[in-house]
């Protein structure tokens, strides 16, 4: 996939008003615009609590989720399983209390809505969302024989649902699963082998037609990503773009069989943001992508199959610096492209 070092956005926004926050994300990611999560709104467009709907024994309050294990699961378990295994993504969909930000692009007039490469939705991964949910004794339900068994089956409803109504804004759709607990991966904090991980992410990469793909937002074993089904890495570059470089077989294999990698080049912190250009950024990206050239990979085969990207979501800044934020994007992103690849 040849995306010339287009921009794209992970997710987050810091606004309050939908409509408000599509319009920003039309105005500077006119390729590739993404739906955005707005926690700010309340605690229903938290990651965790957004794709929830549905999940057998969920109790969500005003500032908690969780799953109450002493109901009786058997009825929504079997529903769950139900649709899942007849792939009917519409019994599980995102309502508008918990993706406002997905629904006010939906509504926006077809001629800002519609773009020429295709448009990005998200997801909470399952191994994020099981770690975090926990159960009555605090115990995260990935580690449920039963309740871990549902998570991906869930996720992988609510991505297809979600990829189901992109398709009304492009036919060229792209869905990344958020890992970010995946940056735990290996240590004492997370008990999951390879295996159980490749086959929770499989589950739900199994359930998006498109172009799919993984943003984690720190270290991790790459390797173990870089080897699923995704069309996509997306990471950190800004604060860990050592991380990656340091597996270049894997990423050289990755490339060879056409994969993307999403480079979060542009901080989604105040004060790093204030102190960079786009210059800055272009410099610091050429020296993330540096280690890469001295194994084997072009530059502009790294610049061809690549994307640009925030480091992470933008909902911790304000509404001023998230714009800054996505103008540096889209300006580097131009530079780049008349520079090197003679796009405009």
């Amino acid at each position: 996939m040849e995306f010339n070092c287009l921009p794209t956005a992970i997710g987050s926004m810091p606004h309050t008003d939908p409509a408000r926050a599509c319009a920003t994300i039309a105005h500077y990611l006119k390729e590739i615009p993404n739906w955005p999560q707005l926690p700010r709104r309340g605690f229903r467009e938290n990651m965790y609590v957004q794709y929830s709907q549905g999940f057998p024994g969920l109790v969500v309050t005003e500032n908690s989720i969780s799953v109450d294990r002493t109901r009786n699961l058997e009825k929504p378990l079997e529903a769950l399983y139900t649709a899942y295994l007849a792939n009917d993504i519409d019994k599980f969909p995102i309502s508008p209390d918990n993706a406002s930000g997905l629904y006010a692009l939906l509504a926006m007039p077809e001629s800002v809505r519609l773009r020429r490469m295709g448009v990005k939705g998200q997801i909470t991964g399952p191994v994020t969302w099981g770690m975090t949910v926990t159960d009555n004794e605090r115990k995260p339900i990935i580690y449920d024989e039963v309740l871990g068994d549902a998570v991906p089956k869930l996720l992988r409803l609510k991505a297809g649902w979600m990829e189901k109504k992109l398709r009304e804004v492009s036919k060229n759709t792209i869905i990344f699963v958020d890992e970010p607990s995946m940056s735990a991966y290996g240590s004492v904090a997370m008990s999951l082998s390879r295996e159980k991980v490749v086959s929770l992410l499989e589950e739900v990469l199994g359930g998006i037609t498109g172009v799919k793909g993984i943003h984690c937002c720190g270290n991790t074993d790459w390797p173990v990503l870089l080897g699923t089904s995704i069309d996509i890495i997306s990471f950190d570059t800004y604060n860990y773009a050592q991380s990656l470089s340091l597996y270049p077989a894997e990423v050289k294999k990755f490339l060879e069989r056409g994969g993307s990698i999403a480079w979060g080049i542009v901080p989604n912190d105040d004060g790093a943001l204030a102190k960079e250009s786009v210059a800055s950024l272009n410099d610091r990206l050429d020296e993330a992508m540096a280690p890469f050239t001295r194994n084997g990979i072009s530059i502009r085969q790294l610049r061809q199959q690549s994307l640009l990207t925030p480091s992470c979501g933008l909902a911790a800044l304000t509404e001023e610096a998230a714009e800054r934020a996505l103008s540096l994007l889209a300006e580097l992103s131009a530079l780049i492209r008349r520079r090197y690849l003679r796009h405009r």
